[in-house]
């Protein structure tokens, strides 16, 4: 759930005159941070299940609200680099969508955000995928979906990936996480008889999302589902 810093950041995107979370446009009116273009645009987007390619080994079954570009791209943006913390409610309702789409009938849930390095979390002034699951997670509770919420691991700092190849970005990501103490058993005990997704804002290679299924596994628990808000379009060379 949102922070008292993160509750004062959604009021102020709220409150002050800001231009569109999706097209940049001033001086527009605007309904949860979007301009009534953006958010149809956003509406009609539909998840659907993607895949890397190449796809490393062990990722999960992937759904994503739509492609890492146009409005979905600004809006995630907004978010995560311009401050735009109010935008977590209405992006935290379209993940509860993909998250939907993915599992099909209503049955129990048990989320697993993928963590943020501590560096992150203070260069954002907070933990925005822990607010976006907590969104999600309020979003699809009241739509008649039990659902649980954990947080096993915890995020290492690492370098820069941008650099590195596929294989590369894959051993730096499995590096990256590792259990908190005591929660491995807690986590075996919230997963039974719930379908478990993972969740992140974006999947590019697929290599973050394979290696915190990796490090749950070798721990015992499972990951059944990976649900993203955006896929970057990658090709094979």
């Amino acid at each position: 759930m949102p922070t008292v810093a993160g509750l004062w950041a959604d009021l102020v995107d709220l409150v002050l005159p800001a231009a569109c979370a999706g097209c940049r446009a001033e001086r527009v009116p605007l309904r949860y941070g979007f301009c009534p273009s953006c958010a149809g645009t956003l509406q009609q987007t539909r998840p659907r299940s993607v895949r890397p390619d190449p796809a490393p080994p062990g990722l999960p079954p992937c759904f994503a609200l739509g492609p890492y570009a146009g409005v979905l791209r600004e809006a995630l943006l907004s978010y995560k680099e311009r401050g735009r913390h109010g935008l977590a409610r209405p992006l935290g309702g379209l993940l509860a969508e993909v998250v939907a789409t993915a599992v099909g009938t209503p049955r129990p849930l048990l989320l697993i955000p993928v963590p943020a390095t501590a560096q992150a979390v203070r260069a954002r002034h907070g933990d925005h995928l822990r607010r976006l699951c907590g969104y999600a997670a309020g979003r699809l509770a009241c739509s008649g979906w039990p659902v649980a919420v954990a947080r096993p691991l915890r995020a290492l700092p690492r370098a820069d990936s941008t650099t590195l190849d596929q294989a590369g970005r894959a051993a730096a990501a499995l590096a990256a996480f590792r259990p908190r103490p005591g929660r491995l058993s807690a986590l075996a005990r919230a997963g039974h008889g719930r379908t478990v997704v993972l969740l992140d804002d974006i999947v590019t290679t697929g290599a973050t999302l394979s290696a915190v299924t990796g490090v749950l596994a070798a721990a015992g628990s499972r990951v059944d589902i990976a649900a993203v808000l955006a896929a970057t379009e990658r090709r094979r060379p």
